[in-house]
């Protein structure tokens, strides 16, 4: 398994992310993660469709709640072309149980906690936390990676403005 250090911290703490390092133009790997109703989804799920992959440590903290709710109001200006898919460890019950009280309803919460497929394929697997990094993946429709945005410091959010303008350049 490869290993990759200097490239993001948490709380300053230099961490180790497993897994490749993906670029722009690769193909997107194939994963298979859980809905919350426990079936298994893939990227072939979302086939065809322009996909932001929003790779984050645990809905139940405050980033990433916040981070969530964005994508949830900026896809509804989004055509129904584009998914948003957000990936964490958490487990389905609680990413349903979040997502009711969120009332997140655009936004796909899915839980890599069975093999880490994603978190291993897409080299966001925080090797000393054992919970994804924040870093957000655009897809496109042929599956090939079109935008990858890795935050820096796990506690900080991403770029939004940069994340949709690279989706709206792809529309």
């Amino acid at each position: 398994m490869q290993e990759r250090t200097g490239i993001i911290t948490f709380k300053g703490n230099p961490m180790t992310l497993l897994g490749p390092a993906l670029k722009v133009g690769d193909k997107a790997p194939d994963f298979t993660v859980v809905d919350t109703t426990l079936s298994p989804v893939s990227l072939a799920t979302s086939s065809g469709k322009l996909r932001i992959i929003s790779a984050v440590p645990s809905l139940d903290t405050p980033v990433c709640d916040t981070e969530t709710r964005r994508f949830n109001q900026e896809a509804a200006s989004l055509p129904d072309s584009v998914v948003v898919l957000t990936i964490s460890l958490d487990l389905p019950f609680a990413q349903k149980r979040w997502c009711g009280a969120a009332g997140i309803d655009r936004v796909q919460t899915l839980s890599d906690y069975q093999e880490r497929s994603f978190g291993l394929a897409y080299g966001v697997l925080i090797k000393e936390l054992k919970l994804l990094s924040r870093c957000i993946f655009v897809v496109d429709a042929t599956d090939t990676i079109r935008y990858i945005q890795q935050v820096p410091e796990v506690t900080h959010e991403p770029d939004y403005a940069a994340v949709l303008a690279a989706v709206k350049a792809l529309l």
